[in-house]
């Protein structure tokens, strides 16, 4: 009986905290992407934008799917889980494609690879 009404007091103002650190992450994300992508499109600076801003969202989600997992300690009826659950399934897919993007732009560092089956010149 405690245990749920501290549940009830605490949670509501830890998964306000963790949206709004998800949210805060978003934002600079795509405010530092931004300012990169002014960058180098006017004063010709290479700058890894899909990555930096792929990498920044995949963070701030994150933070989202752990709000989310919270609030089903909260939940009261059937009908808020299914909710719930639709949204938890629909960040985690939004997750899975920006991590799968990730992996597919990973920045260069300049070195040239080394072919398959052979040697380096």
């Amino acid at each position: 009986m405690v245990l749920e009404q501290i549940n009830e007091a605490v949670l509501p103002i830890v998964i306000a905290l963790a949206e709004f650190m998800g949210i805060f992450v978003v934002a600079w994300s795509v405010i530092h992407a931004f300012y990169h992508y002014i960058m180098s499109t006017f004063f010709r600076r290479r700058y890894d934008l899909q990555f930096e801003l792929a990498e920044g969202l995949a963070t701030g989600l994150e933070f989202k799917m752990a709000a989310e997992i919270l609030k089903t300690v909260l939940v009261r009826e059937m009908s808020e889980l299914v909710v719930l659950g639709a949204v938890i399934i629909l960040r985690a897919l939004l997750s899975f494609l920006i991590h799968f993007e990730l992996k597919n732009s990973q920045p260069h560092d300049g070195k040239a690879q080394p072919p398959a089956g052979g040697r380096q010149p």
